[in-house]
């Protein structure tokens, strides 16, 4: 598996390309431009083959219309996600931003069920919160987080939807059982790890 973490977007997210050994390759959070994505995948001899959304967030579904009409992919979230997606252009305006909404997905993300292609099998972990139908994508060694844990924080819960204490216990009983060695690809801010946050996140008394 490789890993490519593209920042940009109108608040700086992270867009993450996640590769197989023969390069078929999930985006998680379209929140760059299409061009953006297909420079790094052309490069690579990487085909894109699925796209997935942490959360309904504006900035993290703002390109996904992008790379529905560039790559005919099949585009997946939670379904608790959905309304906060599709009104996504709505909730860019309150920053200031004018932005596309995000298209409804193609399939769900669903924790009984796994997600992933070719040799990519990532187990889906249900994580509110931060936001309704926030899940992590978590594959041995790597979870994809979104904007539930951050190095040396964690997501915002003053937005519509969001839940203090819902994230909290999100975090211990999602993120907190997965193995110390485990990276942490956040929605937001450089890469950590579950033993780092564990030891060292200052929000770290409200999920033990």
């Amino acid at each position: 598996m490789q890993v490519v973490c593209l920042d940009g977007g109108p608040i700086g997210t992270n867009t993450y390309l996640v590769a197989d050994d023969n390069g078929r390759t999930v985006v998680i959070d379209p929140g760059v431009e299409a061009d953006v994505i297909a420079a790094v995948c052309d490069e690579r001899n990487w085909q894109v083959v699925v796209l997935a959304a942490t959360h309904g967030h504006f900035d993290h579904v703002c390109y996904a219309a992008q790379a529905k009409a560039r790559w005919g992919v099949p585009y997946w979230m939670h379904s608790e996600a959905v309304a906060l997606a599709v009104a996504s252009a709505e909730q860019a305006a309150w920053f200031g931003l004018e932005l596309a909404n995000s298209p409804a997905p193609d399939n769900f993300l669903n924790p009984a069920e796994p997600f992933g292609v070719g040799h990519l099998n990532f187990e889906v972990r249900y994580v509110p919160g931060h936001s309704p139908g926030s899940v992590a994508l978590y594959i041995p060694g790597h979870v994809f987080a979104g904007d539930v844990l951050f190095s040396g924080s964690i997501g915002r819960t003053d937005l519509p939807g969001g839940d203090h204490d819902l994230l909290m216990q999100s975090i211990r009983e999602q993120l907190m059982t997965l193995p110390d060695a485990t990276v942490v690809w956040p929605g937001h801010g450089p890469a950590t790890t579950i033993g780092e946050e564990r030891q060292n996140n200052p929000f770290r008394e409200g999920w033990q």
